[in-house]
């Protein structure tokens, strides 16, 4: 493994850099062949239609709610409790990409699709596109777009700019695979987009636009200096040299379908997060000798303040060379 600078408390200039396969899918196999009861975790969330119609609901009567209310009163109400609610939403979009609310996928994605509306922008059928290959390439360079850009780690230096890249790392999380390796949309993005049109057209005919702000600002306050975006940097961000996916193990996973449970995901991506907790208590000897973590807030703390810490800290892999004919 390589690295742009191996002096302990100096910005790295370069990414970590792995020339063996990423770890979950031999760690896989060798659970499995020690605890084969594991496959009876896999298979949709049978709850999750409920849980995320009862968000939804919720999310939507509060923007409406807060119709005439003041903006001091719609930022407060977004920050500590919008942001929660929308992040669920985010968290359960990724659980629909892989497709664990029902076996078949288009009830997924048009379940997605419902989960996006207090969202406010259409976002979860382009998610699962790229998230998909986040799993299949995981670090593998110009595949993975979960890994920041140079662009970004040459921006986000010092303790203020890294602060200025977390309150907006949403707006680079959602652009960089527009920049970097753009997909032609096809009719799955097109619905999504109409939905959510509609559905923001009809909050501001029927409530204003003081309702469709709170759940756009509950989107970006959610996904910032927020402690529930922290897993946004917790999950793969190198801490330490030795290890690229790190769990949480925190009270947050119970707002955010068990996200934290991260090297555990990896591992087996078709077990629901209502589920995964179980992967943990059946093969204890896989988890607790990894690194993890108890806070979000800290692990946000930790980016912003430690100096060798930053964008560049990912661990990347050269896409494999072409097969000979």
């Amino acid at each position: 493994m390589e690295k742009g600078t191996d002096e302990e408390g100096v910005m790295a200039t370069n990414f970590f850099w792995s020339y063996t396969d990423e770890p979950h899918a031999s760690r896989r196999r060798q659970i499995l062949a020690k605890y084969p009861e594991i496959k009876q975790l896999f298979g949709p969330d049978p709850w999750a239609f409920l849980k995320i119609t009862a968000v939804v609901l919720v999310q939507l009567w509060t923007a409406a709610f807060l119709r005439d209310a003041g903006w001091g009163k719609i930022l407060t109400v977004a920050y500590f409790f919008g942001s929660f609610l929308n992040h669920n939403l985010f968290l359960a979009i990724h659980e629909l990409s892989h497709n664990l609310a029902f076996s078949t996928p288009s009830y997924n994605r048009l379940l997605g699709i419902f989960a996006n509306l207090p969202i406010g922008v259409p976002m979860s059928v382009t998610f699962q596109k790229y998230h998909l290959e986040h799993h299949r390439y995981q670090g593998v360079d110009g595949i993975d777009m979960d890994i920041p850009s140079r662009a970004e780690a040459h921006l986000a230096t010092g303790p203020l700019s890294k602060s200025v890249w977390v309150l907006f790392q949403l707006f680079f999380y959602a652009l960089r695979p527009l920049f970097l390796k753009p997909k032609p949309p096809g009719w799955w993005e097109l619905l999504n987009l109409l939905v959510q049109l509609s559905l923001d057209a009809a909050l501001v005919a029927f409530a204003g636009w003081r309702s469709l702000a709170y759940l756009v600002l509950a989107t970006f306050v959610g996904g910032g200096l927020h402690p529930a975006a922290g897993h946004f940097i917790s999950e793969h961000y190198v801490f330490s040299p030795r290890q690229e996916t790190y769990s949480y193990y925190g009270p947050l996973n119970l707002l955010t379908w068990r996200v934290g449970y991260h090297n555990e995901h990896h591992d087996f991506p078709r077990i629901p997060g209502s589920r995964l907790h179980r992967v943990k208590e059946i093969a204890p000897e896989f988890y607790q000798p990894l690194h993890s973590y108890r806070s979000w807030s800290h692990v946000i703390f930790m980016y912003i303040t430690l100096r060798h810490v930053g964008p560049f800290s990912r661990m990347k892999r050269p896409p494999a060379p072409p097969k000979q004919l």
